[in-house]
Formats: structure tokens, C-alpha cells, sequence
């Protein structure tokens, strides 16, 4: 008897609700896993792939589906592929949306999902899926932001951590699943992270590695980081939120080191001339055209997990169960969250 896969499409652009129904059962090709989805996770990617459509990703093609966080079991293994079988429990990123793939197949808002192997983690037997769920795109993004020697170029992250630097890293907008995501890879790596959040996310953004952290919501929060750095050697910045790049640019032309800012926010502003900074936009997927991908998903990860160096955040809020609620889970997320991630189980 055939396989039979089912998923949440999106018929056109900016179709709202997503219509649960048959879709093709994918096959797997070299370097590559099938996986059965058991949890996926909702970004504010799938919020914009739905509000805007061709305005921000005009390559895409519809009907679509969208997805990029997935947490299952490994049903089929493609060729080229080590480290993995048949029944292992992974988490994934889904890059059905990146334009390199552009492909419905690998798309995670359905029952099976084909995955790059070099962006897949094994996950421990004590990690429920809908944990596991919360990490693929925060952690791709976070990481392609960091790494890359064309981004910030940091070293990379270790388990234990690397030696400290003697390197500040600022993570503006710590409490996002990006920011969750960077303060961890950044202290794995010798970082020090300053990190901006709302105050009723201190304590968070502390346990997760960060060593300070400031409010967003003081109108003179760029001032006091810029004295909280007055004697530090920056590394650069990560910007994630609105208003991020702007107060980024103006606390590192005042600081000492780097001038580099790698910025999550689609469509933002430039940064003036005048004051010495860069900024390069990244998008979520840029670690797998080069060494950081394997590097973070392979090398690091499934020990730092195993360890309990690296735990998933932010926690999961799992909101429903089947294909049918992740209309739900956009709208829901849409509507905002706060140290969370919305997480449909499947």
C-alpha cells in the first residue's frame, strides 16, 4: 500500500485559513532524512510568509507549505548520509522557504518532511518532541548570524565551552527564540553577552549565560549599555526586534571593537555613514552554505543537549494537536508571545 502524507497548504498568496489536505509523499534524496513529524514549532517567518507573501519571498511558488521547525523520527535514510537511521528521534530546520530550495517536500507544516542531514540533531531520550520543536530556526538563525566569517565570525561553540575571549557580545532582544538561541552559542564559543530584554525576562535571559541584562523599554537603554561597555572589547552585535539596528549602531560607534552588526529584521533601515558601523541582514538558513551548518548541528549540538550545556528555549507552548491547529499557532503567535513557543504536536 502507498504512503500517505498529509499537510496544511497554503493556496495561494496570503491565503488565510491554511487548508488541511492530501499531499505527495516526499522521497529522499542523498544527504538526506524523511521524518515523520511529531511536533513542529511556529516562527514569525510563517507570520510573514502569510501576511506579505511575494512581497518579502517573491521566488516562492503557490500552493505552498510552509514549516521550519520539526521534531520526529527518522523513517528513511538517503545515501551519503552518516550519523543516522532509521527510528532515531531528531530535531530539524525545514529550508522549504529559503530560496537555494524552494521546495513543498521540505516543508515541516506536514506528516512527513524531507531534511538536509547536515541540519538535523539527534535528540536525548529525555527530551519530549514538542521541547525538541522549539529549537531548528532560532538556533539556524542565531548561528548564521554568530559564525560565519562574511557575519560577526566567531568562533565557534564547544562542549565545554571555549576558554572565555575576554570578548562582549551584545544580543539585543535576549527573550526571542533567536536571542535564546545566541546568548547560549555565544557563551559556548567565550563570549560575555549583554543582552537587552523586558525586565520580567532577567532571570530568564541570566540562566540561559547572559551576564547582563538591560530593559528595551527604558528610553535610555542604548546610554547605559554604551557605559556598561566602556571598558569592554565588543564583538559586535546581534540585533533581533524592531528598533534593534538603530540602538545597536549607536551603542557600538561609541564602544571599543567591533563595528559589525548582523541583523534579523528584514527590510530595516540603513545605518547612517557617519557612524563607522556595518550591518548584513541574515537570513535563517545561511549556515548551510558553509562549515558552521554541520559544525553546530553535527559537532556541537547533539553533545552540548546530551550534556545539558545547551537546553531548548524558549519553553514550548503547545497550544493544540493535528495539522488543523497550526492556523492557531500563527494567529496566535501574530498576536504576540513573550519567552515562549507556540508548538503544535502531531
Amino acid at each position: 500500500m502507498a504512503q500517505k502524507n498529509t499537510a496544511a497548504w497554503t493556496t495561494e498568496v496570503q491565503a488565510n485559513p491554511l487548508q488541511v489536505k492530501e499531499s505527495p509523499y516526499p522521497s529522499v534524496g542523498a544527504n538526506e532524512l524523511l521524518v515523520k513529524n511529531h511536533a513542529v514549532a511556529i516562527n514569525p517567518l510563517e507570520v510573514a510568509l502569510q501576511d506579505h507573501g511575494q512581497h518579502m519571498f517573491q521566488w516562492i511558488k503557490y500552493p505552498f507549505i510552509y514549516g521550519s521547525d520539526i521534531a520526529g523520527e527518522v523513517v528513511e535514510v538517503g545515501s551519503g548520509v552518516n550519523g543516522f537511521k532509521v527510528g532515531d528521534r531528531i530535531l530539524a530546520l525545514a529550508d522549504a522557504s529559503d530560496p537555494d530550495c524552494n521546495n513543498a517536500a521540505h516543508a515541516g507544516f506536514q506528516t512527513y518532511t524531507v531534511v538536509r542531514a547536515d541540519l538535523a540533531t539527534s535528540i536525548p531520550s529525555n527530551m519530549a518532541y514538542e521541547k525538541a520543536a522549539v529549537l531548528p530556526l532560532g538556533l539556524a538563525t542565531a548561528a548564521s548570524g554568530l559564525f560565519p566569517k562574511d557575519f560577526l565570525g566567531l568562533q565557534l561553540p564547544t562542549v565545554p565551552a571555549q576558554p572565555s575571549t575576554g570578548k562582549t557580545l551584545i544580543v539585543w532582544g535576549g527573550s526571542t527564540s533567536v536571542g535564546s538561541n545566541a546568548i547560549q552559542l555565544a557563551v559556548s564559543a567565550g563570549y560575555e553577552v549583554f543582552t537587552t530584554c523586558s525586565s520580567k525576562n532577567f532571570d530568564y535571559v541570566k540562566n540561559l549565560g547572559a551576564s547582563q541584562a538591560f530593559d528595551y523599554n527604558d528610553e535610555n537603554v542604548a546610554e547605559k549599555l554604551i557605559e556598561a561597555l566602556k571598558h569592554k572589547d565588543v564583538a559586535g552585535a546581534l540585533a533581533i526586534g524592531a528598533g534593534s539596528l538603530d540602538n545597536c549602531s549607536k551603542i557600538l560607534s561609541k564602544t571599543k571593537g567591533s563595528k559589525f552588526i548582523a541583523d534579523v529584521n528584514p527590510r530595516s533601515p540603513p545605518v547612517p555613514e557617519e557612524l563607522g558601523v556595518t550591518s548584513k541582514f541574515v537570513w535563517g538558513s545561511d549556515l548551510k552554505k558553509c562549515e558552521v551548518g554541520p559544525a553546530v548541528f553535527g559537532d556541537y549540538l547533539t553533545k552540548a543537549l546530551e550534556s545539558g550545556n545547551f537546553v531548548a528555549a524558549p519553553e514550548p507552548d503547545v497550544i493544540g494537536h493535528g495539522l488543523e491547529q497550526l492556523q492557531k499557532g500563527i494567529d496566535t503567535l501574530r498576536n504576540g508571545v513573550s519567552a515562549k513557543k507556540i508548538v503544535i504536536t502531531l
